[in-house]
């Protein structure tokens, strides 16, 4: 059946899940002991006893049939069989060959029996249970016990009460007459039909019984969200490897399988991120800059570590969310449009680079043997158009003329800092005139090496 992939950080910490059907397996021994009894009471009472069909239960369907009423006698095993067969259409496209019920033929409830039969003698009972209570439907999108048992209760499978564990197993037989949410007096009617049976069949006590009857319902519906827009941390990370997997030929062929894969596959995907570095990173990217920032200026921080390349952190101020509200945005900063074979990575493809670039200025200011502490004189704001600016591998344009139409002087932030001052106090505080001044004495072709060398891209193209 399909399985959902699992998106894990560098501690084993879930970052996302993605799923077309919400199940998760765990064992019999990670299922409340209620469960187990309670299921096998009401579905099929001799499970432990018969050999995959129950004839008992079979004569029993058809007194009832012949008397006008209605009795099923598929037994667990016959049910797991019959719901291993859908699943596998299902989940191989072929949806319209899945029949239920009234849709079988004889001859398709004689292979069900005889499939029954053949695997009673392959897997032992509890493996047949385990499968069957980790693939079943119990209604709104959970499939398998532990889902349900998050669904509805918000706890898991191992820690359900009795009651509880006997509304989950009064569900199966019919997932929308016995909806809890749609329906809560029809489970409760049911559940007590399934505590009756096991106190009939000694499964629990007398004293259990009265106590589980009265027991309110007590529904805590907890709809799970999926995929990148739930993820605990990292949300734009997720959606980063995710593209990943979607792009990778060796998932699939086409994007529609890759996609099929990553949502049905059952993956585990172990990354390099770090939660501890990731805390702290969203707390810089939020603390500099609003989501919601007027001026929609946006915040993001990439922490790789040297040598292994590997991504540990990968914040930002926005909000990962693809509904139309001040603050979402669903694209990531760190990241192209597009990978190196033009497949989508859905990055924002980079900004105007700014005094980010700044640093690259001055690295090579330093590359070329100068001093940060040489004086600089910040008060020049003229150049003209036809600047002899060097550059060795092309040729580099551009001015502050204010001769010219719609241009003026070269500007600063502010109107206080049109002086000398050091080459390093002059990056501290980001002063543009002083960045210009260090240029003129520098090769340009040099300045453009040096942020090659640090991974600078343009993000429209590379």
């Amino acid at each position: 059946p399909a399985q959902a992939t699992t998106v894990l950080a560098s501690d084993g910490s879930t970052i996302a899940r993605f799923y077309e059907q919400d199940r998760q397996a765990v064992t019999l021994a990670n299922m409340s002991p209620s469960i187990k009894n309670g299921i096998v009471a009401i579905e099929d009472a001799r499970f432990y006893q018969h050999g995959g069909i129950d004839m008992t239960g079979i004569l029993r369907a058809v007194v009832a049939t012949l008397q006008g009423g209605r009795e099923g006698a598929s037994t667990i095993t016959q049910q797991y069989v019959n719901n291993v067969i859908i699943e596998n259409l299902v989940t191989s496209g072929k949806t319209d060959q899945a029949k239920l019920g009234s849709q079988k033929s004889v001859t398709d409830k004689i292979n069900e029996m005889k499939e029954a039969i053949d695997l009673e003698k392959k897997m032992s009972k509890d493996d047949i249970l385990q499968g069957y209570l980790n693939l079943i439907y119990f209604g709104n999108g959970a499939y398998g016990i532990q889902a349900a048992a998050k669904l509805y209760f918000n706890t898991s499978a191992k820690d359900l009460t009795l009651p509880q564990a006997a509304a989950l197993a009064g569900v199966v037989n019919s997932p929308s007459v016995y909806d809890p949410v749609a329906h809560p007096a029809n489970v409760v009617t049911r559940r007590n039909e399934v505590l009756a049976k096991m106190l009939a069949q000694k499964k629990i006590t007398q004293k259990d019984h009265d106590a589980a009857v009265k027991a309110p319902l007590k529904l805590h519906f907890t709809k799970p969200s999926q995929g990148c827009v739930a993820a605990a941390t990292a949300p734009y990370f997720c959606d980063y490897v995710q593209q990943l997997v979607l792009n990778d030929k060796d998932f699939g062929a086409t994007p529609e399988e890759r996609t099929k894969f990553l949502y049905q596959g059952g993956l585990t995907i172990k990354t390099t991120l770090d939660p501890k570095l990731q805390k702290v990173a969203q707390a810089q990217v939020d603390g500099s800059m609003s989501a919601t920032d007027p001026l929609q200026r946006g915040a993001a921080v990439v922490s790789v570590q040297p040598g292994t390349g590997k991504v540990l952190t990968m914040a930002q101020n926005t909000v990962y969310n693809p509904a139309t509200k001040p603050g979402n945005y669903m694209g990531n900063f760190a990241l192209p449009v597009k990978d190196a074979n033009g497949l989508p990575l859905h990055g924002s493809g980079g900004f105007q680079i700014g005094s980010t670039f700044k640093p690259f200025v001055f690295a090579e200011w330093l590359n070329s043997g100068h001093s940060m502490m040489t004086n600089i004189d910040g008060s020049v704001r003229d150049y003209p158009v036809g600047y002899p600016w060097k550059n060795s591998c092309g040729s580099t344009t551009g001015s502050y003329d204010p001769t010219q139409p719609g241009q003026s002087l070269l500007p600063n932030d502010d109107p206080d800092h049109y002086y000398s001052m050091t080459a390093y106090l002059g990056l501290a505080i980001s002063i543009n005139t002083i960045t210009f001044q260090t240029a003129t004495q520098l090769d340009f072709c040099n300045i453009q090496k040096m942020a090659t060398a640090a991974g600078l891209k343009n993000g429209q193209t590379n």
